[in-house]
């Protein structure tokens, strides 16, 4: 396989990780439009376009702000440019995290408006991260150099850590565990979108440490410190992970 991975259409070609961050949002909203047809929702219709804004506004500016600090020694050149070309899906979600909170808190709302976003959001990042992988080197998001024998060179004669694919192996085994749990025990309101969150900051501290990024002289990079951010918020499911999800604990 070479990379980066493009569709050919006619002298052009369309790039395939393109094609996979449309449909990772397409298809990531229609079926949050299904389950919220099928799932009794506490929240209105109204309320939750508001909340959908402060979300999209929220995860706008964390996963461009985060994105920027990855690389600190890059930040002398920071122009509009350089900000709107840097994303990271930790910033995203804890920027959207903190939209939610702020919008429900000026509406009132105390329901979870989360655990309805959990598997359309996991669906959304497979497919996503399918494209980055096929982006190769392009998307910046590959591993760090590796003699595994599921290492891959995505075009620059060095062999990497898939992290892309780990990532997707990732979402696979924690949407079936999350879907498996569900149906044997009911969680408290809230909880299932606690427990996506804690999971994948967890994932990301770990990840971090075979991806070539910047680090400091004390051994952590933006993402981890920002993903150590998130996880201290959620701090009460690894204290009491019981109370915290299963309702009626």
């Amino acid at each position: 396989m070479h990379f980066p991975v493009n569709i050919p259409l006619g002298s052009h070609s369309i790039p395939v990780h393109f094609v996979c961050e449309t449909l990772a949002y397409a298809v990531g909203y229609r079926f949050y439009t299904y389950l919220r047809r099928h799932v009794a929702d506490q929240i209105s219709s109204h309320h939750r376009l508001i909340i959908f804004v402060g979300a999209a506004l929220g995860g706008f500016l964390g996963s461009h702000l985060i994105g920027v600090l990855e690389n600190p020694v890059l930040l002398t050149s920071l122009n509009f440019r350089y900000f709107m070309g840097n994303t990271t899906i930790v910033g995203g979600l804890l920027g959207g995290l903190i939209g939610v909170e702020l919008t429900k808190k000026r509406l009132g709302v105390t329901a979870s408006s989360g655990d309805l976003m959990v598997f359309p959001l996991i669906i959304a990042m497979i497919i996503g991260r399918t494209g980055c992988f096929l982006a190769g080197l392009e998307d910046g998001t590959y591993g760090t150099a590796s003699a595994l024998p599921w290492a891959i060179d995505f075009g620059d004669g060095v062999r990497r850590h898939p992290t892309n694919l780990y990532e997707i192996l990732f979402w696979l085994l924690f949407g079936l565990g999350l879907y498996l749990a569900a149906a044997g025990m009911e969680f408290k309101d809230g909880a299932k979108f606690k427990l996506f969150m804690a999971a994948y900051l967890s994932f990301r501290f770990l990840i971090e440490f075979i991806k070539p990024a910047y680090f400091f002289d004390f051994g952590l990079s933006v993402i981890q410190l920002a993903s150590l951010a998130g996880l201290i918020y959620y701090y009460k499911i690894f204290l009491h992970p019981v109370q915290t999800l299963k309702a009626y604990a």
